[in-house]
């Protein structure tokens, strides 16, 4: 339940491991990032916490709740581009000024100690899960997660989960190669990735055992199952793996699910529950 967070994402993990990291190795007055929402956010409540300004790059029309939630935090909102491709290169140009940091969630080598936190909890909490279904956006919660989970214990089987309308990692994880993809329009935006990073796409390929893709009606599905039948608020991101579990109708031996995150818009929520 990583929407119990400070920003109802697990993404705030990352944010101030990887903030802490830069601060102890140099002095920087600013941070900046890409984001579609979530991320922006944590990066914004970390720098908040650590009295450093923030710009967060968004994409055009961004998800409302969520970029709300970072004007609050008091970070600078940035609107470029169609979609986080655009918003990465305007936000890599913008932090080319001296002192002011890119913290990139998507490549940053010390991040994903942040999500690696979460698999500790799970095997910790339930030393005896076989299965931990993970969304898979631009992988850093993955690659976390299945790098601690495989470490404790190398016999859990991880799951990624991604949109079918937002399918680059699960098609590089299948051709063992970065794959792009000309579009990620999807009601998922944690998950709207379009340009694998071919590092990553290594570490999924180590760790990550199998992948699925979900449709932007299992994704409604999932939100309104999660809403009205466990009473918990989710994001078609943090939503995706209820989405695949309930499309795979059962699993062998004990299942985890990760719900990322909460930020749903009002639009997606209305049209989850009225559809």
């Amino acid at each position: 339940m990583e929407s119990d967070l400070p920003t109802a994402s697990f993404k705030v993990r990352g944010a101030i491991v990887a903030l802490l990291d830069r601060m102890s190795r140099s002095e920087i007055t600013e941070v900046v990032c890409s984001s579609t929402g979530n991320h922006g956010a944590a990066v914004a409540y970390a720098a908040r916490l650590f009295g450093l300004r923030a710009a967060v790059f968004l994409p055009e029309k961004p998800n409302p709740i969520k970029r709300a939630r970072i004007e609050a935090l008091g970070a600078v909102i940035r609107e470029s581009g169609r979609d986080i491709t655009d918003a990465f290169r305007a936000g890599s140009d913008y932090a080319a000024k001296k002192g002011v940091y890119f913290l990139n969630d998507a490549t940053d080598k010390v991040l994903p100690a942040g999500p690696a936190t979460i698999a500790i909890e799970i095997l910790e909490q339930q030393p005896q899960t076989e299965i931990i279904y993970v969304p898979m956006g631009d992988t850093s919660l993955i690659r976390g997660i299945a790098g601690a989970s495989k470490a404790l214990r190398p016999g859990v089987r991880i799951i990624g989960v991604q949109a079918e309308a937002a399918p680059a990692y699960v098609l590089s994880w299948k051709q063992r190669r970065p794959v792009e993809t000309a579009e990620c329009v999807t009601i998922a935006d944690g998950l709207a990735t379009r340009i694998p990073d071919a590092s990553n796409v290594e570490d999924i390929v180590s760790f990550v055992d199998d992948v699925r893709l979900v449709s932007e009606n299992a994704l409604l599905d999932a939100i309104r199952h999660l809403l009205l039948r466990e009473h918990v608020v989710a994001e078609p991101a943090g939503a995706a793996t209820t989405a695949a579990l309930l499309n795979d109708g059962s699993t062998q031996g004990l299942t985890v699910l990760i719900l990322s995150g909460a930020n749903v818009s009002e639009g997606v929520l209305r049209l989850s529950v009225y559809r």
